[in-house]
């Protein structure tokens, strides 16, 4: 078990999943966070009121926007090269199509509930158009935009995030160690019938004598109690408790965004390999993307700036690693995946929400049972 402190716990005190001896494969970047990889940066604003019956736009409100930058703030207008895999697509990824058509994107991702999606969309121009107006001069802006649905706790039709929340969540992306839990896009999501929401975690991948990494970052809704896999041990037959309970009748709408970055130099349809091995990441965990699971992933690279943006009328020249040699990332891709949605249960609490809808937590007392830790832990 390693004694990085920012392995153990979130910046809020939160454990994640290390803190109970849950051993992984690989090496962690120092963060263990997506913003391992250098001059990407995470932020989030978190909506959290009221209490009791629904009444559609009062409340109770249990949700929020993630912000995710994939350059520093000045340079948010150079793309970055990118692909992306949808599993499943019963969800939605907004710039999806130039994606797949360019193999790049520029501008942040964000990411919160179902219906407020093109919200967090729109946000995100009107804040490029004042921290960064000449990218949108001459030009449009097709953001990355991604949803899972939280209604089951949160009143999803009230509406309540507005573009100020998504100007929070982006002007207070930072790197270094981020939250985890119940926060951002994440803070009304459910995963295998326990409190989840937003998780992250790194892999440090050697390569001809330099150092690449792998981060990813996860807003997790996914999957049954059944299925549950936790480092290989079949533990939902084991969890029957304690279980959601329901005020209001749960409809099956579960669904992953997962964002993975990397400072590795490689091309568009690289990338879109390592969007492509983010499912078996999930798998590893039990999920196994069910029909109405919108299970759509996206990957990039902050390296080749310059290729990137690609001057008319010279040649762009970019570095990449082999195909040959990519094995090694698809192990980070997986294993950061896993921790992810890991960490995203772990670092929760029981939440209750509209009308009475309560989830409970991934029980900590079964984990130190589990996994042999002797400590005390919050």
């Amino acid at each position: 078990m390693t004694d990085n402190p920012h392995h153990q716990a979130t910046p809020g005190g939160k454990p994640r999943a290390r803190s109970f001896g849950i051993g992984f494969d690989g090496i962690a970047g120092p963060f263990n966070a997506i913003t391992d990889v250098s001059g990407v940066a995470v932020g989030y604003a978190t909506l959290i009121s009221g209490d009791g019956a629904l009444v559609v736009g009062k409340g109770p409100v249990r949700t929020g926007v993630t912000a995710i930058l994939p350059r520093p703030r000045a340079d948010l207008a150079t793309p970055v090269f990118a692909g992306i895999f949808s599993q499943n697509g019963n969800g939605e990824l907004t710039g999806s199509h130039i994606v797949e058509e360019t193999g790049a994107f520029n501008f942040p991702i964000t990411i919160t509930n179902t219906h407020s999606c093109g919200v967090s969309r729109d946000g995100t121009l009107r804040w490029m158009n004042l921290v960064l107006p000449a990218a949108l001069d001459s030009g449009w802006g097709l953001p990355v935009a991604a949803e899972t649905y939280d209604g089951f706790l949160n009143d999803i039709n009230g509406h309540h995030l507005t573009s100020e929340h998504v100007a929070e969540a982006l002007d207070g992306a930072a790197g270094g160690p981020i939250e985890e839990g119940s926060v951002g896009g994440g803070t009304g999501m459910i995963t295998f019938g326990f409190k989840a929401g937003s998780g992250t975690a790194s892999r440090i991948v050697g390569w001809q004598g330099h150092s690449y990494t792998v981060g990813a970052f996860v807003q997790s809704n996914f999957g049954k109690r059944r299925n549950f896999t936790l480092r290989g041990l079949r533990a939902g037959s084991e969890l029957a408790e304690p279980a959601i309970r329901e005020g209001t009748p749960r409809a099956e709408k579960g669904s992953i965004i997962a964002v993975v970055a990397t400072d590795a130099p490689f091309l568009p349809h690289q990338m879109k390999r390592l969007a492509r091995r983010v499912p078996l990441g999930v798998a590893m965990t039990g999920g196994f993307g069910y029909h109405s699971s919108g299970d759509i992933f996206i990957a990039f690279s902050t390296a080749n700036p310059a290729a990137a943006l690609a001057p008319s009328g010279r040649i762009a020249n970019a570095d990449f690693i082999p195909d040959t040699d990519i094995d090694a990332f698809f192990d980070a891709v997986i294993q950061a995946v896993e921790e992810s949605i890991l960490n995203a249960l772990i670092a929760n609490d029981d939440m209750t929400g509209r009308d009475g809808n309560f989830v409970p937590a991934l029980p900590k007392a079964w984990l130190k049972e589990r996994f042999g830790l002797k400590e005390s832990l919050g």
